[in-house]
């Protein structure tokens, strides 16, 4: 009787696999290290801190000493009557700063690769890069000093072309134009970047053979840049659908002040008034979940529609 035919090995273990990954690419793996302790120290670790939302936190107990209340604080804001307010003026600020905000380095982009002249070119460059380099504090001062109802260039402008002059740090309907005009001129420039690198990685064949058909500079520009574009353009508005709940509490509280809370006060600066000033950190940290969570559906959602649509995602 012959002897049974012996089975296929499987090759190495899971485990034998990784040692060997870890020893061939030990010297990346210690480069990325400090980014990943970054990562788990300051934001990871901290999430501890979460279940003070459903706890009536008092520092002296601590976080598990202190009484257990399940979802107190979350009811209380839901029928809070600020609470559609907050949810309001956070969407629309988020939506104007996406819809006019996320298409300009988009544009910035695509206009400036077309320029032929090269000092003029990184002249431009170095002009629109520089605002992001501007601290908040600096920008809301400038955007206060050139908005006065007196001295600002706007009003100065205004008045020599015979309108009246208007006190727009003291105008509701002013707060969000205001805001979403001044993110765009500090951030187009450094947002766009990305767009400039991946317009340099298109094969230049192509406008070559575009040019040989005939194809302005327009064509080219319309069938063979931005379809090049549109993989990175969809990671970028994926990555901005997850954050758009999340308004920058500096810039909001140094723009605005009582008389524009109608349109100003988000739930960022509410989470700071309640967190930081009221020291009911329970409450606020209950806020500041509900509005994270929000960002997480939002960035799975988008995510998942675009993967089904374009087959462009982040995972």
């Amino acid at each position: 009787m012959s002897e049974p035919a012996a089975l296929p090995s499987r090759g190495k273990s899971w485990s034998q696999r990784l040692r060997k990954t870890i020893k061939r690419d030990k010297y990346l793996y210690l480069l990325i290290l400090p980014v990943v302790a970054y990562y788990v120290v300051f934001h990871y670790v901290p999430m501890y801190g979460i279940i003070i939302a459903f706890k009536k936190f008092q520092p002296l107990k601590g976080i598990l000493g202190s009484a257990w209340v399940g979802f107190r604080y979350f009811e209380d804001f839901f029928s809070a009557p600020y609470f559609w307010r907050l949810i309001k003026n956070t969407l629309l600020l988020s939506f104007y700063s996406l819809i006019w905000g996320f298409p300009a380095p988009i544009l910035f982009a695509l206009l400036l690769n077309e320029v032929r002249h090269k000092v003029f070119k990184k002249l431009v460059q170095t002009v629109s890069y520089l605002p992001h380099f501007i601290s908040i504090v600096v920008i809301a001062g400038m955007v206060v000093s050139f908005t006065g109802l007196r001295e600002g260039i706007i009003n100065h402008a205004l008045v020599l072309l015979g309108f009246q002059p208007i006190n727009f740090m003291a105008e509701p309907g002013w707060f969000r134009t205001i805001f979403v005009g001044s993110g765009i001129w500090q951030g187009f420039g450094w947002g766009s970047i990305i767009y400039l690198a991946a317009i340099a990685g298109i094969d230049p064949q192509l406008y070559e053979a575009a040019e040989m058909d005939g194809a302005g500079r327009w064509k080219r520009m319309w069938h063979i840049t931005l379809p090049s574009l549109i993989p990175t353009i969809v990671i970028m508005f994926i990555m901005q659908m997850g954050s758009l709940m999340d308004i920058g509490v500096e810039k909001v509280l140094l723009l605005s002040n009582p008389l524009t809370y109608d349109t100003s006060d988000v739930i960022s600066t509410f989470v700071y008034r309640r967190g930081v000033l009221s020291q009911d950190y329970s409450f606020a940290t209950a806020v500041g979940l509900f509005n994270n969570v929000i960002n997480l559906i939002l960035l799975v959602s988008v995510n998942a529609l675009s993967r089904r649509l374009s087959q462009s995602s982040l995972w």
